[in-house]
């Protein structure tokens, strides 16, 4: 009986579909990977006023607090020199570091007259103050970004991606990050708003690098979720400017594309053919021998999903000489690219029988053993 048992275990996965066995196997492992995100990209960030009150303790930052109600008052005023000192407060009450009042300007009703702000364009300063409150209301938690959203701030954030005054139009990029991030409900509100197009063009513009970051980053929060994914438009719409970026050497815009790519290739066959027809495959596998562990690691990643799809899309990873970058990323320092490795190649030996030999004839198979001696 125990040999007949054995057998059975042998030829377990005999017969089934090979793209069912790396589904499998890629569901095991989300759930092993969820608690496991230090790697990844923030998904809201605030802005701390480094000028203001955040060295400050909460208790004598209480006591600077000027009155909520004269606030709420002021900013109503048809003067726009009181209106502004009133949202310059209310922002600077919101971009300490620890505990903003968050709570207390909504509940005071400041939002209305925030979003009536970003109307101003004559006033640019008064429209920045007012997207910066904004976007530290948007960094909390999603019932304080939907109230922002239910403000109505997102069509008049959208139009400020057009503005002439650069630090109004990224301030407004910045909110809308937040925003998109919160969710994939906000995040396909957004693009239906039209989002996409003004973020994508300024890319090929000569933008500073600051700014730039900013945009790769709203990018990454809009390729997030997968339940349910991004439309297909707009991912056709947002790849070309990944594949633009990729090519960037700024670390922090380079970590941010590859991770935007690896939340695309999660979403399923679809979305993995998306990005293999898109041509970047090529350059996410070169990154793999890159010398910042934070890219290798976001670049093992989106191979790592490429392969839970179809055997020919499997092919197209293998075709670029994936393997060749194996040896050193099974011996690599970092505990966690060798179990994404490993990962990979679980993946790799699910598909064909053509496959599973590229993987002997690399010498890779001692190597994966070593580490499942060692309960990687």
């Amino acid at each position: 009986m125990d040999s007949k048992n054995h057998r059975i275990r042998d030829y377990k996965h005999r017969g089934k579909d090979s793209d069912e066995i790396r589904r499998r196997r890629n569901e095991l492992n989300i759930s092993l990977r969820k608690n496991k995100r230090e790697e990844a990209i923030k998904i809201k960030r605030n802005l701390v006023d480094e000028n203001g009150m955040s060295e400050e303790s909460e208790e004598d930052a209480q006591k600077r607090r000027p009155n909520l109600d004269e606030i709420a008052e002021k900013a109503k005023s048809s003067d726009l020199q009181i209106r502004f000192e009133a949202i310059r407060s209310a922002r600077k009450m919101l971009s300490i570091d620890r505990n903003p009042p968050i709570d207390d300007l909504i509940r005071f009703d400041l939002l209305p007259n925030l979003v009536d702000c970003l109307l101003l364009d004559t006033y640019p300063d008064l429209q920045f103050e007012a997207a910066w409150a904004l976007t530290n209301i948007a960094s909390g938690s999603s019932n304080q970004t939907k109230a922002v959203v239910d403000a109505n701030a997102v069509p008049h954030l959208l139009r400020l991606l057009y503005s002439k005054q650069p630090n109004v139009c990224e301030q407004a990029v910045w909110a809308l990050g937040n925003i998109i991030g919160d969710g994939p409900v906000l995040r396909d509100y957004a693009i239906e708003l039209g989002v996409v197009h003004p973020l994508v063009h300024f890319i090929q513009q000569d933008i500073p690098v600051s700014f730039l970051r900013n945009v790769t980053w709203v990018i990454v929060n809009l390729c997030r979720h997968k339940e349910p994914p991004p439309p297909v438009k707009a991912v056709q719409e947002i790849l070309p400017a990944l594949n633009y970026l990729i090519s960037y050497t700024d670390i922090t815009i380079l970590v941010d594309t590859v991770w935007a790519l690896a939340y695309l290739l999660d979403g399923g066959n679809l979305q993995i053919q998306l990005v293999v027809d898109s041509g970047v495959v090529p350059m996410i596998v070169k990154l793999l021998d890159h010398s910042e562990v934070k890219i290798v690691t976001a670049a093992l990643r989106a191979v790592g999903n490429i392969v839970t799809g179809t055997d020919e899309q499997t092919q197209i990873v293998l075709n670029n000489g994936a393997l060749s970058y194996f040896p050193k990323l099974l011996k690599h320092e970092k505990d966690k690219i060798n179990k994404e490795a490993v990962w990979f190649l679980s993946n790799i030996t699910a598909g064909n029988q053509q496959q599973v030999q590229c993987v002997i004839e690399a010498d890779l198979i001692p190597e994966v053993i070593r580490h499942l001696q060692h309960r990687i």
